[in-house]
Parts: C-alpha cells; sequence; structure tokens
C-alpha cells in the first residue's frame, strides 16, 4: 500500500511500538492520528510526528467507537489502522477477579473488533486500505501466567486470518505483528518484569520497522525477531519436546500484581 499522503490511526501511540510505529508512519508520507491515553505523552507524539492526537479510554464500553469517530473526524478518512493498544496482566488465572478479567479482553480483543467493525466499510468502498493488528507470539504459543492474555492474542490471530479472506480482492490489506519480547515499560506495567532467558527483548523500532514493511507491502504475517516463527512449527509437530523447553526456560508463575493499560 501506499503510505505517503493516506490517513494512518495508530492506538497506544503514546509509547513503545506504537509511538515507533508512529514515527515511521509519518516518515514515509502518512499524516497520523495519535491515539492514548497519557494527555501528555500523547501530545508529545503527535506534535512529533504532526499528527492529530486523540485520548481514549479503549477499557470501557464505546471507547473504540469514540476513537473511530474522532480520527474520521480529524482527516475526513482513515485508510490505516495500527491496532496496537495493549493490556498486560501477570499472574495465576486462578488469581484473576472477573473484572481484570473484563478489563483485558476489553482492551486486547474487544477494541480492536470494533475498531476494525467502523473503520473498515469505508474502506471497502474506497477499494483502498489497510488493517494492521498487533498480536504476540504468545497467542501462538502460550504462556504461562498469561493465559488470558494470550487467548486474546490467540483470538486476534484468528480474527486476522479470517479477515484477511473475507477482504481478500477488495483492496483491503490485513497483517498480522508478531512480536516476541520488546523492550519497553509493557512488562513493568502488567506487574512483572520480563526475566526469561528467550527470547531476548528486541527495540521497538524494530518492530515498528516490521510493522510499516507489513503494510506497505501487503504481507499478511510479520514476526520480531524473524526465527520465532519455529516456536509454533515445533509445538505442531513435536508437542512434547515443545512443552519440555517451554517449562526449561519459560517464566515462573508468581502472585499477581496490577497491570496498567499500555498508551
Amino acid at each position: 500500500m501506499q503510505l505517503g499522503g493516506s490517513v494512518a490511526l495508530v492506538t497506544g501511540a503514546s509509547a513503545g511500538i506504537g509511538r515507533s510505529a508512529a514515527e515511521r508512519l509519518a516518515a514515509e508520507g502518512a499524516r497520523l492520528v495519535v491515539h492514548g491515553r497519557d494527555a501528555e505523552r500523547t501530545a508529545e507524539v503527535a506534535e512529533a510526528t504532526g499528527g492529530v492526537p486523540v485520548l481514549a479510554d479503549l477499557a470501557v464500553p464505546g471507547g473504540a467507537d469514540a476513537l473511530a469517530d474522532a480520527a474520521i473526524a480529524a482527516h475526513g478518512q482513515v485508510d490505516v489502522l495500527v491496532a496496537n493498544a495493549g493490556l498486560g496482566w501477570a499472574g495465576p488465572f486462578a488469581e484473576m477477579t472477573a473484572a481484570e478479567v473484563d478489563r483485558l479482553v476489553a482492551v486486547d480483543l474487544v477494541a480492536p473488533l470494533h475498531l476494525v467493525r467502523r473503520l473498515l466499510p469505508p474502506m471497502l468502498d474506497r477499494g483502498r486500505g489497510h488493517i494492521c493488528l498487533v498480536g504476540s507470539v504468545a497467542g501462538r504459543t502460550g504462556v504461562a501466567g498469561e493465559a488470558v492474555y494470550a487467548a486474546t492474542k490467540a483470538a486476534l490471530d484468528a480474527f486476522a486470518e479470517s479477515l484477511r479472506l473475507e477482504v481478500a480482492g477488495s483492496g483491503v490489506g490485513v497483517s498480522l505483528v508478531l512480536p516476541g519480547a520488546v523492550d519497553t515499560d509493557f512488562f513493568d506495567t502488567r506487574g512483572r518484569p520480563y526475566d526469561r532467558r528467550l527470547p531476548r527483548p528486541v527495540p521497538p523500532e524494530v518492530v515498528a520497522a516490521a510493522l510499516v514493511a507489513a503494510i506497505a507491502d501487503d504481507r499478511a504475517e510479520a514476526w520480531v525477531p524473524r526465527w520465532l516463527r519455529v516456536a509454533p512449527v515445533v509445538r505442531s509437530f513435536a508437542p512434547g519436546a515443545y512443552r519440555r523447553l517451554s517449562a526449561r526456560f519459560g517464566e515462573q508463575v508468581h502472585s499477581r500484581r496490577e497491570p496498567e493499560v499500555g498508551g
């Protein structure tokens, strides 16, 4: 897809992957709508990218619809959606409250679905656009202590594949970005720092580069780092070996702590 002159909405753009993606899209000539929850950080990114800042809480009912309306009002249309905003939670599933489950599912799964529901029809009418969903390797492999997070990313994975089949030939592309550990504050705000031996965290700029390339080249998937795509293959063909390795290198499940919404 030609990014120059397009309008791109990036959710969770006030920090981490979202900020790096917004900066790279702006460098490619896209006009930005920068979403976040922190007014100061969101305004800073908007100023740096020449974008329009929009504040919205994707955890509350109607938050995604309000964001879609504001994004369309900013430039008249949205050509590219980068659904990046996410929420983390670390700890045993048995210790999660119903409110914590609902909040995680709302931000990581329901909000992207509603954003696509609102922004996809005009893209189809114009015969041009791109939906980029930020998933996780956890959605393909599972992670101890992050059962609900992994479940939301697995659902997003299936949604991306199904949507891609639906819109084939329409001029609208669908990409799924599957990063492993990324060197952002996500792990601190989810309630537990990153303490796995593998994979090592990659800079958010590396993920952003893969994300923008996936949009520009209409790639179905982008793994970061690329070698991570081996993990689900091993899981499929040698599940016993995979689970032994996962138990060896995986995180230990500790008591939960309160997370925060990214962006």
